[in-house]
């Protein structure tokens, strides 16, 4: 059985072209993807992302809210009782890395990254999550 990534553009960012590569990327490094669409708030994320049994969560920020609604997909997660990695890509800056990590966001992709890190950076992400680790992925 194949692992499972939600994918999701979370508030008001309507750009999801970006996404939809991310998505097709996963899919034929051989994942399950599952697209929420646009316009999701961090508890419907969080709802389906449990919903759907899914081994990691993949968000899509380029609105500049990755500081408030990256943590609130975590948090919401968190919530429900389950401790799925979240990983952030868009347009992130380099000082909001460590923040987001310790924040409990799982790793941070930024503009550039191929097609063959976005895929290391799932799995490496889903992993951590399975494995005894006390260091989190980062980019």
């Amino acid at each position: 059985m194949s692992q499972r990534i939600l994918v999701a553009k979370v508030g008001l960012d309507g750009h999801d072209r970006g996404v939809k590569v991310v998505a097709r990327i996963l899919r034929d490094a051989g994942f399950e993807v599952i697209y929420t669409g646009l316009f999701q708030t961090p508890e419907t994320v969080a709802s389906a992302a449990v919903d759907e049994d899914v081994d990691a969560i993949g968000l899509s920020m380029l609105s500049g809210a990755h500081m408030t609604l990256a943590p609130k997909v975590v948090q919401q997660v968190r919530d429900r009782g389950m401790d799925i990695p979240v990983v952030v890509g868009g347009i992130i800056p380099e000082q909001d890395l460590p923040k987001l990590l310790s924040m409990g966001v799982a790793a941070v992709l930024t503009p550039g990254a191929s097609s063959d890190e976005v895929v290391a950076t799932m799995r490496r992400a889903m992993d951590h999550e399975h494995s005894t680790a006390t260091d989190p992925p980062t980019r």
